[in-house]
């Protein structure tokens, strides 16, 4: 444990210094240096105050060995001690473990809002169905997290499904939970166009990106296109009299976006052009399949979206996730959003093999 408490001494000594760099009023004047500082001293306050409770239950265990030593021949107060040291050494051993996970690298686009892209693939129409429920799904489960979802693009078919959605999910950590859901979905249920009543094999591909706020890359006017039309849908007169939505499409890579929910057309040509260059970087990262399978890979999959990461069986109404082995016998709960114990379990295994590499390291 001494590494261990190295680091976190480490992590102590920066959140003083940190919390006492937020009081000083020339930081106070300077907004985005401010921001960052107070941003830094809140993703290290949980280490430091589970180091704290840590101290508190090692210097309980030395009163408590105090008190065996000293008070040998009272009895009652020696079972006392030996009850209450039994209960704080397997807190003590809990609590080094919970330390532990706190120090394991984080990853920095854990807090970022996503771009999720989510593509009807094998299977024609019932893949593209299978889109449209997989889209259904991660909307309930954000409307449970509190977060909102914007629709970037999509291409319906005729009877409901997507060809292709692209969502904007942002909140709370969204990144962090749903990073894991990149991959090939296989969904195994009898298709409503089928009349002999055989399950069909059809998958999804889901894509999860976190969105880059000031993302280093250039787009040429010549390589953009850019079409303005009338927003349609809510929003009343104004909205429909005037063509502020604005499309922007990529010409080398054929990336489209549009956007109509901001007031202006300025507004959305601003929105557009700071979605399209996350979608942009993000396409060019992965051309270099090694590099960027690297800096993806996590301990429950590559991140690469061909690799067929879950199964839904709507026959037996389970789910298995391929990576964990998990499988639970609620499709039906799933499907409307209650991911929490799937993203949870993969979190464990993402902590649990980085642990273990940090040992054997």
């Amino acid at each position: 444990m001494d590494e261990i408490f190295e680091k976190v001494q480490s992590v102590v000594d920066r959140y003083e210094e940190v919390s006492e760099m937020i009081s000083d009023p020339e930081v106070i004047a300077d907004t985005k240096r401010f921001l960052a500082l107070s941003k830094e001293e809140g993703s290290l306050r949980d280490t430091v105050e589970k180091y704290k409770h840590y101290k508190d239950v090692t210097d309980s265990i030395a009163e408590n060995e105090e008190i065996l030593r000293e008070e040998a021949n009272d009895s009652e107060l020696e079972e006392l001690a030996k009850e209450e040291l039994k209960e704080l050494r397997a807190e003590k051993e809990t609590v080094e473990e919970e330390l532990k996970i706190l120090l394991l690298p984080k990853d920095p686009n854990d807090d970022k809002n996503i771009i999720m892209e989510i593509h009807g693939a094998a299977g024609g129409d019932e893949g593209a169905l299978f889109a449209a429920d997989l889209y259904d799904m991660y909307v309930r489960y954000a409307e449970k997290q509190n977060w909102q979802v914007e629709i970037i693009d999509e291409n319906k078919t005729e009877i409901g499904g997507y060809k292709e959605i692209v969502l904007m999910i942002t909140g709370d950590n969204v990144y962090s939970k749903l990073k894991f859901e990149n991959g090939a979905h296989r969904v195994q249920r009898v298709p409503e166009t089928e009349s002999a009543g055989r399950v069909h094999t059809s998958t999804a591909t889901v894509g999860v990106m976190p969105e880059y706020e000031d993302v280093d890359i250039e787009i040429e006017d010549k390589d953009l296109r850019v079409d303005v039309y009338r927003s349609s849908g809510a929003g009343g007169q104004h909205i429909n009299k005037t063509s502020s939505a604005v499309r922007m499409t990529h010409l080398p890579t054929g990336i489209v976006v549009a956007m109509q929910d901001q007031r202006s057309q300025q507004q959305n040509r601003a929105k557009a052009m700071e979605i399209l260059k996350t979608r942009v970087y993000d396409y060019y990262a992965s051309q270099n399949e090694a590099e960027y399978a690297q800096q993806r890979k996590t301990a429950v999959g590559t991140g690469d979206r061909s690799e067929r990461i879950r199964t839904y069986n709507y026959p037996q109404n389970r789910v298995t996730d391929h990576r964990i082995g998990l499988s639970l016998n609620k499709l039906d709960r799933i499907m409307n959003g209650e991911l929490a114990d799937v993203i949870d379990a993969l979190l464990i295994a993402d902590q649990t093999a980085k642990l273990e590499s940090l040992k054997q390291g």
